[in-house]
């Protein structure tokens, strides 16, 4: 295999090491008492707001990195006609298949990497969907926006809600989270090998993880280049990653902490 292969793969072994400690969290316990309403959402104020105006009424939207489901699920409530979630983890596709199990909706999911896309999925869709923390999984922006890029039909649109690159150059944790300790430029993935968890510090567990540090350049690079044309760019001073991360709204200097792209295919 190649080292972009190799990477995948082994964030992808990652992923299913961490499923459990995910399903043994509070975060699941409220899901599963809340997915049973037609009007389910988990979905933030942002970009719910994004969403209604791109208007999702009657269209068919594939969410690319759906993780347990959650968000996919969420699209029915703003009118989604059917929703695709697709995932490179099986461990979190079983906990989407539970979800949605427990729901009144029925969106599909596919266990695929998003460099090798069945071919079923190829300009599918009217809405393409990326959520929090799934761009600094890929170790190529160019490569895996030409993958998403394929999954839309002619006018289809690309909408994108992330953590913002700038934070990357922060830790929240330090004794002094304010203070740069990393760069913007940063070109080597950051490696690790614990359980990937959003609340507090994954334990060791000997699976190799790699977190790749996008610029914005790469990010709109990468969709550009995949023959998408920029529609929206907006970004934001609150926080859609970690509660640890909160600390940068405090006080009353403002950093960009979050975006949203949207982008349509010609």
């Amino acid at each position: 295999m190649s080292s972009i292969e190799n990477v995948i793969a082994s964030n992808r072994e990652a992923w299913n090491a961490s499923a459990s400690q995910h399903r043994a969290s509070e975060a699941w316990t409220t899901l599963i008492a809340a997915v049973d309403r037609a009007d389910f959402s988990c979905l933030d104020a942002t970009l719910t707001g994004l969403l209604e105006q791109v208007d999702l009424r009657g269209k068919d939207v594939v969410q690319l990195g759906c993780n347990n489901g959650r968000e996919s699920l969420s699209l029915f409530s703003l009118g989604a006609r059917s929703v695709v979630g697709v995932d490179q983890s099986s461990a979190f596709l079983e906990q989407a298949h539970e979800l949605s199990a427990r729901s009144p909706h029925a969106p599909a999911f596919v266990e695929a990497d998003i460099h090798a896309l069945p071919a079923s999925l190829n300009a599918r869709f009217d809405v393409a969907l990326i959520t929090i923390g799934v761009l600094n999984w890929m170790p190529d922006m160019q490569a895996f926006f030409a993958h998403v890029a394929s999954t839309l039909k002619p006018g289809g649109v690309l909408v994108i809600y992330e953590t913002h690159p700038f934070l990357e150059m922060l830790e929240p944790g330090a004794a002094d989270p304010w203070r740069i300790s990393g760069s913007y430029f940063q070109t080597e993935p950051v490696v690790e090998d614990k359980a990937i968890v959003y609340v507090g510090e994954g334990e060791a567990n000997g699976v190799t993880s790699y977190w790749h540090i996008h610029r914005l350049s790469d990010i709109v690079g990468g969709v550009l280049r995949a023959g998408l044309q920029l529609r929206d760019f907006t970004e934001y001073p609150h926080s859609n990653r970690e509660d640890l991360y909160d600390v940068y709204e405090e006080g009353g200097v403002q950093v960009p902490m979050c975006y949203t792209l949207v982008a349509v295919k010609g």
